[in-house]
């Protein structure tokens, strides 16, 4: 049997890269999948490639109508909602001297405020209807660590492992199980906006920032996409049920905790 056969998922930011990936997975693991996304085209066309199994829903999580909207209307179209995977979320890096309020601001509304306000609408939904369900959080390393260029996202993926402990052990009462996963350095479009910025401030070739932190991955590589896909089908499970609060590595050995 299917580990995921008859469940429901939100997936935000899941038009492309990691939440297209989770997506994927999910399907063939015989679940119903909603993909939100700020780009409703984008995320039309990868819900039209997974077929029937798929909706595509407009999803900006940094405004609580378009939240509210989007977990309404995947109720209307699979009657409940069992797992959400809060994925959508940007990166930023600069000096400490060159932060930016706005960009700051930004940061935080997109990684924590939209990651903490998706998971409550979501979590009434889930106690509303007296069902079980499984929400995952999308942390990274750089949450368990400080970088020279990089405090925002750090702090905003700080952020989201602390948010994980306390939601994880504020709604397992209700059946609940909030955990999350830190993803290490993952190949994609991401990473590709991400050695811009080190290009920028070291100084580097475009290119080398991106090669120097794959050969630095003891795995032997950056990840791909796919390489999270098992820990998320996993923590989504009826073998997760007895963990709570958990934030999991996955990333080729570069964190150890």
């Amino acid at each position: 049997m299917k580990r995921l056969e008859g469940k429901t998922a939100l997936i935000t930011g899941a038009a492309r890269g990691i939440g297209l990936a989770f997506a994927r997975a999910y399907v063939a693991e015989g679940a119903r999948v909603a993909i939100g996304d700020i780009d409703i085209a984008r995320a039309r066309t990868a819900a039209a490639d997974l077929g029937d199994a798929a909706i595509a829903v407009e999803m900006d999580v940094t405004d609580q109508d378009s939240i509210d909207a989007a977990v309404a209307e995947t109720v209307r179209a699979f009657g409940q909602i069992d797992i959400l995977i809060n994925n959508a979320a940007i990166f930023t890096a600069a000096p400490i001297v060159e932060i930016t309020r706005a960009e700051y601001q930004r940061v935080f509304d997109i990684n924590v405020s939209g990651t903490l306000f998706t998971l409550q609408a979501v979590a009434r939904h889930m106690i509303d209807n007296g069902h079980r369900g499984r929400i995952i959080n999308m942390a990274s390393q750089a949450g368990r660590r400080g970088e020279p260029l990089v405090a925002v996202y750090c702090a905003s993926k700080a952020a989201i492992i602390s948010l994980t402990q306390s939601a994880g052990l504020n709604l397992i009462k209700h059946g609940i199980n909030v955990n999350a996963i830190a993803p290490g350095v993952v190949d994609g479009e991401h990473w590709d906006e991400v050695d811009t910025f080190f290009a920028k401030y070291e100084n580097k070739a475009p290119g080398q920032k991106k090669r120097e932190v794959g050969d630095a991955v003891p795995f032997g590589r950056m990840a791909t996409a796919d390489d999270l896909t098992g820990m998320a089908v996993f923590l989504a499970s009826d073998g997760a049920d007895y963990i709570v609060a958990q934030t999991y590595n996955v990333d080729g050995g570069n964190w150890l905790s």
